[in-house]
């Protein structure tokens, strides 16, 4: 690649050979991780229905088909007693208009979740996180349900 770079011209064309691996490599995960930062520091203290002890992401297994499914934000509360409560789980897309498989992806987590028993997910509400935007069937899924909220790049920033 560096052959290519030194070419002169050729930046427009490497640049656009590169540019998807950029994307996903690198703008995808600081996204995540901004989302992340968002959902611990900054979001509306009612948002969660209580207070994040602590923020990640990580990978619940999923027995019926033998597969992993990425979360990009899973809010823990505070146990008071008991299992702690999975105040959120949260899908992070830099690139995507996010719509209704979305949504669907992060009920079925959350079932396989509440079946793994480690969480109280009784509360437990569903983010979508997107710098490119919603298709309209979220935006009413988002609107018919309390438990589902849609975060656009204005909600992330400070700018609703």
């Amino acid at each position: 690649m560096w052959d290519q770079l030194e070419r002169p011209g050729s930046a427009n064309r490497v640049w656009q050979a590169s540019r998807r691996r950029f994307v996903s490599n690198v703008l995808g995960p600081h996204f995540e991780q901004v989302c992340r930062d968002w959902a611990l520091h900054h979001a509306e203290h009612d948002l969660f229905g209580g207070l994040p002890a602590r923020v990640g992401h990580g990978t619940v297994h999923d027995p019926a088909t033998r597969t992993g499914h990425e979360i990009d934000v899973a809010v823990i509360g505070i146990a008071d007693h008991g299992k702690a409560p999975l105040l959120a789980i949260g899908e992070a897309k830099w690139n995507d208009t996010m719509g209704a498989a979305h949504i669907d992806r992060l009920r079925h987590i959350r079932d396989l979740i509440t079946r793994a028993g480690r969480y109280d997910t009784s509360q437990t509400k569903l983010i979508c996180f997107s710098g490119a935007g919603f298709n309209d069937k979220a935006r009413q899924a988002a609107t018919s349900s309390s438990e589902l909220h849609l975060v656009d790049l204005p909600a992330l920033y400070g700018h609703n």
